[in-house]
């Protein structure tokens, strides 16, 4: 099969969830003998150079990278409050030139699928429609209102009331895309429910991120099994909430238990307040964004993962879990992963769970061992990306016109 995928940031380098998600399957279906393009708005937030590319990866997936900018700007949120009625967060991934290389690939090259990274691409199906007889497959990573309803639950003043505005626009947005395209591929049982109970109609395939699961060299014993560590993209609020209830709520609790035990906090984009922040707090090291993730998984003890909003599927803990991680998370954290509480990974309700859980564990090396082990063995049968490409291959081959 021909696919062109679409996506509103470059999924390379695979850093982030949505990054890793997007990529893993683009390199399965590469790998599985399909001819596979990219077309990708490389914006000033993920931006990178053509040439940073591999050549392991270009040699078999076409790239195209379309430079949209897509920046944040408070003068462009406020316009865009006054002046539309579409979601700020929608409106900046709108892009012509982007429509225009679209356009171009559509009318050189037949694809059989085309396939839309997320709810920001949608606007580009009625382009697709005019331009090519492509099957054309909508990939929810999530259902992206919710999110924004679980930040506005945690937000106060003129923020909650901004907020609240955008969270409406984006529901109705969300909702608007709605039957536009010809399949739709969630990434998790539950958001496949909710996108049914919305209004999808159409043909739907729950598909996780995947991975490859012969390579991950998880260390049999973390030099640092004391250590906890965090990761995860720190210009992204749940993750910056999720951090500080951490802190505010367990770090303390847990330190007097164990006053030697570090936290280490990685991750991309952090604004200089975030960073400024942490220095406030004990036993904190600060690694900025890490070349590597594996390394620092594997070297570090306990996972935390302590999210309170958001939505989708946390493809970190399935990295984590790919790498012999014991995980401590959150009901949000543990959201479209099929883990089971105290085998798999550790679900606390509240922080004192979640300090409890932590303190028991770093009293109990063998635990946070056995443990990873286990979490290993569940993901590499859950996530194996190889299996959920031929199920989803299938799937497409049963709905190409």
């Amino acid at each position: 099969m021909k696919i062109l995928f679409l996506n509103n940031k470059t999924p390379y380098p695979p850093k982030d969830g949505g990054s890793i998600a997007s990529m893993s399957m683009i390199k399965a279906f590469s790998e599985n003998g399909h001819n596979v393009t990219v077309l990708a708005m490389n914006t000033s937030k993920h931006h990178i150079s053509p040439f940073e590319l591999p050549a392991d990866i270009t040699s078999n997936i076409i790239f195209h990278l379309v430079e949209v900018p897509a920046k944040i700007s408070v003068f462009e949120a406020l316009a865009n409050l006054i002046s539309s009625r579409l979601p700020y967060n929608a409106q900046r991934f709108i892009n012509n030139t982007f429509r225009k290389k679209l356009k171009a690939l559509l009318q050189t090259t037949k694809f059989d699928i085309v396939q839309l990274e997320g709810l920001y691409l949608c606007p580009y199906i009625s382009t697709i429609r005019k331009y090519s007889n492509a099957l054309v497959s909508y990939r929810s990573h999530n259902i992206e209102h919710e999110i924004w309803e679980r930040t506005v639950a945690q937000s106060k003043g003129m923020k909650r009331l901004y907020l609240k505005i955008l969270t409406s626009r984006l529901k109705r947005f969300e909702t608007d895309a709605l039957n536009t395209y010809d399949t739709i591929i969630p990434i998790t049982k539950r958001d496949e429910k909710r996108l049914n109970q919305m209004g999808n109609n159409k043909p739907a395939l729950t598909i996780p991120a995947g991975f490859d699961i012969n390579n991950t060299t998880p260390a049999e014993k973390p030099k640092n099994i004391n250590n906890l560590f965090f990761i995860g993209a720190l210009d992204w609020y749940p993750n910056q909430e999720g951090l500080f209830w951490f802190l505010d709520q367990c770090w303390h609790t847990i330190l007097n238990e164990k006053p030697e035990v570090i936290l280490k906090v990685a991750g991309r984009n952090a604004p200089d307040w975030l960073t400024e922040k942490l220095n406030k707090y004990p036993n904190i090291e600060y690694e900025g964004e890490v070349k590597d993730a594996a390394i620092l998984m594997q070297e570090n003890g306990i996972f935390i993962v302590p999210l309170l909003s958001g939505s989708g599927m946390r493809v970190k803990i399935i990295e984590g879990m790919m790498h012999q991680k014991c995980i401590v998370t959150t009901p949000v954290g543990c959201e479209g992963i099929n883990a089971i509480n105290n085998e798999h990974l550790f679900i606390a309700e509240n922080h004192q769970q979640f300090s409890k859980m932590t303190v028991e564990l770093l009293s109990d090396k063998e635990k946070i061992i056995a443990t990873g082990r286990k979490a290993q063995k569940f993901a590499q049968l859950a996530y194996d990306n190889r299996k959920l490409i031929e199920k989803l291959t299938t799937f497409y081959k049963q709905h190409i016109k």
